[in-house]
């Protein structure tokens, strides 16, 4: 790094007001539907809400990786209880209901991630058909109704729902994925074929080392920590792959590097839980050894392109936009840095990245980008006011324009209690 990473903090416009006004956009992105429940209009939208169906994401919605309605209603849900808006906890609930009600969750524990507002079909994959799947992000699914479920009342029925969901996610995927070389394919077919092609057809550089695989060893660890089933011998054998691999490919599914920020901070966040759990010390090692020292690289000490990229990480060699779910990731990962060693280093940086993402909201709805393209990687005519760089001009109301406000509330809360 050339500089030191960190940012001052804006007297003007605080953490707080950049989680409410993304709450503000996602609120606006959502739709209600009969029984109560809402569904988002669009997975990819621009700053005034009006979806883009020239994307793959414009005509999707769902529980699926960039959709994110489970991990939505978890936040929103989290954030109403935070914020006390009262109101947003029934909108975040019939987004939970209409994950759980409308067949995205089949009993033998497959998850459907996106339903095609158009046509209204479900599909498994971003691409908009059935051919595969990834195993890893329907591992984060569970993950997310775990979460979720920790929020409920112990008498709200849903609770049993999406512990059950959880539990048979892993099921099936232990049970159906046909492993590579260790450790879990980044794309399988419906029957848990492992697909080695990449999400455009052709072939994919990390068909056996995405970091998106290290999701199915945190469902089961999380499993475990809530009294549930859970195969831990199968976590460690797969974690010790990891390790001896040091597997960091590329967890968007539509990205293709050996070495992803999120990537590594999702490594960390699973392997410090391991060490925990399973009470092995060597993915302690791991996590903050390999893991978490290596998005040192990634971070943006300066300014680039006159664009407000300090404060941020830029996402990998092959594709270097800062994209804001990573970023956020990252913030998570340093905050359980900072809660596990208590190195204020760690909690600063967690700081300095929500900061720098404050940076980046557009419009006067609370849009946040979907990522900062100081690089003109995308092209000017996808930059908000078409700057050649920039901010770009879309985003994913539930994922790159939501996942900071878990970050923002743990960083408020830890903030509160060490003053």
């Amino acid at each position: 790094m050339s500089g030191t990473f960190a940012l001052p903090e804006n007297p003007d416009y605080g953490l707080r007001d950049s989680a409410r006004d993304s709450v503000r956009f996602a609120h606006r992105c959502l739709e209600p539907i009969e029984g109560g429940r809402w569904r988002a209009i669009s997975t990819f939208v621009d700053p005034e809400a009006r979806p883009q169906p020239w994307h793959d994401f414009g005509p999707l919605e769902g529980p699926g990786w960039a959709a994110n309605a489970l991990g939505g209603a978890y936040l929103l849900y989290a954030w109403s209880a935070f914020d006390h808006c009262h109101l947003l906890l029934h909108v975040a609930l019939g987004l939970l209901d209409h994950v759980l009600d409308d067949g995205f969750i089949e009993s033998n524990g497959l998850i459907w991630g996106y339903r095609h507002v158009v046509s209204n079909e479900r599909c498994l994959n971003f691409k908009q058909n059935s051919e595969w799947l990834c195993p890893g992000s329907m591992a984060r699914v569970g993950l997310q109704a775990l979460w979720m479920a920790d929020l409920l009342a112990d008498g709200d029925p849903r609770r049993e729902r999406l512990h059950a969901c959880a539990a048979n996610a892993a099921r099936w995927i232990i049970g159906t994925v046909t492993e590579v070389d260790g450790w879990y394919p980044r794309r399988c077919t419906p029957s848990g074929v492992p697909y080695e092609r990449s999400a455009e057809g052709g072939p994919d550089p990390q068909f056996s080392s995405s970091g998106d695989g290290y999701h199915i060893p945190w469902l089961l660890l999380e499993l475990n920590d809530r009294g549930l089933p859970a195969d831990l011998e199968h976590a460690r054998q797969r974690l010790n792959t990891a390790v001896a691999r040091g597997i960091f490919g590329s967890v968007n599914h539509d990205t293709y590097d050996d070495d992803e920020n999120v990537a590594r901070a999702v490594a960390f966040r699973t392997c410090l839980r391991a060490a925990r759990t399973l009470g092995d010390e060597r993915y302690r090692a791991f996590a903050y050894e390999a893991a978490l020292a290596g998005l040192d690289r990634f971070k943006m000490t300066e300014d680039r392109n006159g664009v407000a990229t300090t404060g941020l990480l830029f996402m990998e060699d092959s594709w270097d936009t800062a994209y804001l779910w990573e970023n956020a990731e990252a913030a998570l990962a340093y905050i359980e840095a900072f809660e596990d060693t208590r190195d204020r280093n760690f909690l600063c940086w967690a700081v300095t990245i929500l900061r720098a993402i404050a940076k980046h909201h557009y419009g006067s709805l609370g849009f946040l980008t979907e990522g900062v393209d100081w690089n003109n990687h995308v092209g000017s005519q996808h930059h908000v006011s078409e700057a050649e760089f920039g901010a770009i001009r879309y985003t994913e109301p539930l994922l790159n324009n939501l996942h900071h406000i878990e970050a923002v509330m743990r960083v408020m809360r830890l903030t509160e209690s060490c003053e």
